[in-house]
């Protein structure tokens, strides 16, 4: 298969699934993504000027809370990604986890290292000069879902990443790349589209904040999640995706 076809069917693959898992996807992602947001713009509208800070101790306190604030986030958009991955290759035979399930199994301290190295070797890489920032989001873009389909260990995961893209590096970089820079502008005119309606307002921070990562954040979720099961697939006998999910309903805890 020539590369441009390979392109076009892994396109029409991460559509169908997100098509058949975008009820659950999209109901997990409100019951996840709106408490985030009120967090993002807590933390956003919050002055240090407005405390009247008059010792160490209640800056120590503001800014502990701040922290707690980022770290809540930090851990729910963790949880959110694995959520994606252990749906997506859940064995169709076997009853669906519900999401507290998922949240108890989920491995968080490995995600969450392998997330922020993620983040930190990309942004030193875009200090740097723009195409080794670049070059390190691609190859270390399925870090994430090999922790959760592999159960591989930080470091471990993120070479694994590197060698799943080694030959597969345009095809990796043409999904995830223009499915990263075209979520970010959707959601920045969506943001903008909502201050513009409602203000610059708290209520309408929270409401970009959620809405923009409710309807994005799940489409770059399923193509890493689809490319890393497919590249898997090419060199070891890995999982395979779970194309019939059951009811949102059924995903989501009463």
């Amino acid at each position: 298969m020539s590369w441009g076809r390979r392109l076009v069917w892994t396109y029409a693959r991460i559509g169908r699934i997100y098509w058949a898992w975008a009820p659950a996807l999209l109901v997990a992602a409100v019951v996840v993504f709106v408490p985030l947001g009120l967090i993002d713009a807590l933390s956003g509208h919050l002055d240090l000027e407005d405390f009247q800070l008059d010792s160490g101790f209640k800056v120590a306190a503001v800014l502990g809370a701040v922290g707690a604030l980022t770290a809540t986030s930090l851990l729910g958009e963790v949880f959110y990604s694995g959520a994606i991955a252990v749906l997506l290759t859940h064995p169709e035979d076997e009853p669906r986890p519900s999401l507290l399930q998922i949240a108890r199994e989920l491995d968080y301290p490995r995600l969450i290292a392998v997330d922020l190295l993620f983040v930190a070797i990309v942004i030193l890489g875009l200090l740097l000069a723009v195409v080794p920032g670049v070059l390190a989001y691609v190859w270390l873009g399925l870090a994430g879902p090999v922790i959760e389909i592999e159960r591989r260990g930080v470091f471990d995961s993120l070479r694994r990443s590197a060698v799943l893209v080694r030959r597969n590096f345009w095809l990796v970089a043409a999904v995830l790349v223009p499915i990263q820079l075209v979520g970010d502008s959707l959601g920045e005119a969506l943001g903008g589209l909502v201050h513009a309606l409602l203000g610059h307002t708290f209520l309408a921070t929270w409401l970009a904040d959620s809405v923009a990562e409710i309807f994005l954040t799940p489409v770059l979720g399923v193509a890493a999640v689809v490319l890393t099961v497919g590249l898997i697939a090419i060199s070891d006998e890995g999982p395979a995706l779970n194309a019939n999910p059951r009811a949102a309903d059924e995903l989501v805890p009463a």
